[in-house]
């Protein structure tokens, strides 16, 4: 079972710079039982660590780690676990982002499993017969909005690389709690309670709805005969069955007989997919080196763009429970969705200036235009990186929150940050096989083209549409490990886990103090601050700097490890959700 260690926060020690902490006292979390109390939970080891949006994929990623599996194979476990007990986040009818550092070597590998765009796709997909873009919801719930799920082919290609299990042997937890069945939590309740396109499919309705309409209560025990035996082929025949044969045709079938939105997803549009690895994106911060994904995840690129911005001001020095040094941030943040939002896209289709986007010349051109006491007016304008290509113009996409994160380090110290999503909650809302398939195709910008070029994000056949996903992994200047993390939360993402590196590195918090700091983000005009926290108190004086300030629901998902000078582990995940940090 998953070892929580729950602690005052005072008692934390500051990780990147001390000892990690001696805990009291030691709680063993049942596998059914969510982390529902508001707490967060973190957890202290030195032979690995896992942390997760669910203490039933931490405690299958723990059983592999025990086992001797390697970070990735604890990973693809609780990834399958998520799959079935956080519907409404992931699973294999999605995509993701896996970032991997060799704990021998110190390699940095990135691998991207982003949904592709079927061949029938165009760049008028979500354009209604007058050319005017449709209603972001309308276009999410149906066929049109489902793109090639990359997933399996990505978790299969990990493990083919870096796994050391059978592959086989993953699937158990996962198939044991669809087999028996496994308790609904609090947030899955409450989110179908608000999701109304789920009901639409009757697939769907009936798995998650009573006869009456109503969502499946807390403490109901759901069981999923459907994907049990979906994991059970793709356990047998690996990943990779899910894009021939009857899996391949059944989500086909499933997307272009929609009643409503029909989509044009083929079996060859699955045959032909394939995801790939790349090369990563680094750059340093401080004494830090930061490395994640790149295009088509504007992750990397963005959040080193804060990071480069900030490098120029000592933030160290200043109270972070004042305005002062989130004034620095929401400018540069800021700045640097104005470069994402231009440029950044599949580099497989369009140019991207990746290592432009993240010089450091350019950064710190970019930081002279930060005012340090007054916000600049006006929306952002983007800048002119090394490499940019001329004639694309900016173009937005309404990325929702439904995401997942999970971070595990292994005894030989693999180190993985895996990022999935199926986008909206409960993605398109159709089911096929006891899984619901993504709108990851509504991450695309819906209009094409702007009077003076064409938007860089516009959808193409084959093409991944941008995703702000910011799987992260970071080392010192001598090359050992200091933290593994990412988060859920859609474009905001980006800020999070960009806020988590600075709380770490300027202030030296601990992961408990990180996970649970109240955020803040502008991703291009309104500075947001967290609402209901204490971050309420920076809404005059930001106000009076200039910012237009706004509170707004910001329902994160960090799942953080960090590694102390020690070598210790400690890890934390987000009190706005269900996960915990576990040991072996």
């Amino acid at each position: 079972m998953a070892r929580t260690i729950r602690v005052s926060l005072t008692a934390l020690a500051l990780l990147f710079v001390g000892d990690a902490v001696r805990a009291d006292h030691h709680e063993r979390a049942e596998p059914e039982a969510a982390s529902a109390t508001g707490a967060t939970a973190f957890a202290i080891g030195d032979e690995g660590m896992a942390v997760a949006a669910d203490p039933r994929a931490v405690d299958a990623a723990l059983r592999v780690l025990r086992e001797g599996g390697s970070a990735t194979d604890a990973a693809i476990a609780a990834q399958m676990v998520l799959a079935l007990v956080e519907p409404q986040s992931s699973g294999i009818g999605g995509g993701g982002f896996l970032v991997r550092r060799d704990g021998a070597t110190g390699d940095v590998h990135t691998l991207d499993g982003r949904e592709t765009a079927p061949a029938g796709a165009g760049p008028d997909l979500f354009l209604d017969a007058a050319a005017t873009p449709l209603p972001f919801f309308e276009a999410v719930a149906g066929g049109l909005s489902v793109g090639v799920p990359g997933l399996m082919h990505m978790l299969q290609t990990a493990h083919t690389k870096f796994g050391h299990r059978p592959w086989d042997t993953l699937f158990e937890p996962a198939l044991a709690l669809a087999r028996d069945g496994f308790v609904v939590q609090p947030r899955l309740h409450s989110l179908l309670t608000r999701a109304r396109h789920v009901g639409r499919d009757p697939d769907a309705r009936a798995y998650f709805f009573d006869v009456d309409g109503n969502p499946r209560p807390v403490g109901h025990r759901l069981q999923n005969p459907k994907l049990f035996q979906t994991l059970q082929r793709l356990a047998l025949d690996g990943g990779t069955a899910l894009y021939h044969g009857e899996i391949a045709q059944a989500i086909a079938r499933k997307v272009n007989l929609d009643p409503e939105r029909p989509g044009t997803l083929s079996v060859s549009d699955f045959e032909r997919y394939s995801s790939r690895f790349r090369e990563p994106v680094c750059g340093t911060y401080r004494a830090y080196r930061v490395c994640g994904m790149g295009p088509p995840s504007s992750g990397a690129t963005t959040v080193l763009a804060i990071l480069g911005m900030l490098e120029t001001f000592d933030l160290g020095s200043m109270d972070p429970e004042t305005a002062e040094p989130w004034h620095l941030f929401a400018e540069a943040s800021r700045l640097a969705y104005a470069d994402r939002d231009r440029y950044v896209a599949d580099p497989d289709v369009v140019p991207v200036p990746t290592a432009g986007l993240v010089n450091p010349g350019y950064l710190t051109q970019r930081s002279r235009g930060i005012d340090p006491d007054a916000a600049a007016p006006g929306p952002a304008v983007p800048g002119e990186p090394p490499g940019a290509p001329s004639g694309q113009r900016d173009g937005r996409s309404s990325e929702q929150p439904s995401t997942t994160h999970l971070s595990v380090v292994d005894s030989a110290g693999n180190a993985v940050a895996l990022t999935s999503s199926i986008e909206t909650a409960f993605g398109s809302g159709l089911m096929v096989e006891g899984f619901l398939l993504n709108n990851q195709l509504t991450d695309f910008a819906f209009v094409p083209k702007r009077p003076d070029g064409l938007v860089a994000n516009r959808v193409a056949a084959g093409k991944r549409p941008r995703s702000s996903m910011a799987p992260t992994i970071v080392t010192d200047a001598d090359g050992r490990l200091r933290a593994v993390l990412g988060s859920p939360g859609g474009s905001r993402i980006i800020c999070y886990v960009a806020q988590a590196i600075v709380l770490s590195v300027d202030w030296k918090l601990d992961a408990a103090s990180v996970v649970s700091f109240p955020h803040i983000c502008n991703r291009g005009r309104t500075t947001e601050i967290e609402a209901d926290t204490r971050f309420a108190a920076l809404e005059q004086p930001l106000s009076a700097m200039g910012h237009t300030v706004a509170a707004r629901s910001m329902t994160s998902g960090l799942n953080v490890i960090l590694v102390g000078a020690d070598g210790k582990l400690s890890g934390a995940a987000d009190p706005r959700r269900e996960g915990i940090a576990g040991v072996p």
